[in-house]
């Protein structure tokens, strides 16, 4: 995997450009699967089968997948207990606890501004 490096450069952090750090980062947390694993995670700590059960439709690949993405951006602790069989769990850092205000803050929104969206989407579509 190739990764962008920080440099001093600001224009690293703008997520304008599409060869910033920024932008990749953005990118990678801002896809549906990682936005629904960090609203589910809230302030719990939560076991693989129960973010899988809380993540309607996400496959066991794609859960892994992210759940490895977000621990390596450090938003997300993975737990392994030396049991048998291994308990695995996940909990949001503090950065992951950081964006999950802002996913609620689009969850409200979602939900405040649905009917409006869906009249809207009928019209268009019509």
């Amino acid at each position: 995997m190739v990764t962008k490096q920080f440099g001093d450069s600001p224009d690293e952090a703008d997520l304008r450009r599409a060869d910033s750090l920024g932008r990749e980062i953005f990118s990678d947390v801002a896809n549906k699967w990682a936005l629904l694993i960090i609203e589910a995670l809230g302030e719990r700590t939560l076991r693989f089968s129960e973010l899988r059960d809380q993540v309607d439709g996400i496959s066991h690949k794609m859960l892994t997948q992210n759940l490895r993405m977000l621990e390596r951006y450090g938003l997300l602790e993975r737990t392994v207990y030396p049991t048998v069989p291994p308990r695995v769990e996940y909990t949001l850092t503090e950065p992951g606890h950081a964006l999950h205000v802002t996913i609620d803050g689009l969850c409200d929104w979602t939900h405040r501004y649905f009917r409006h969206i869906e009249s809207s989407r009928r019209r268009f579509d019509s």
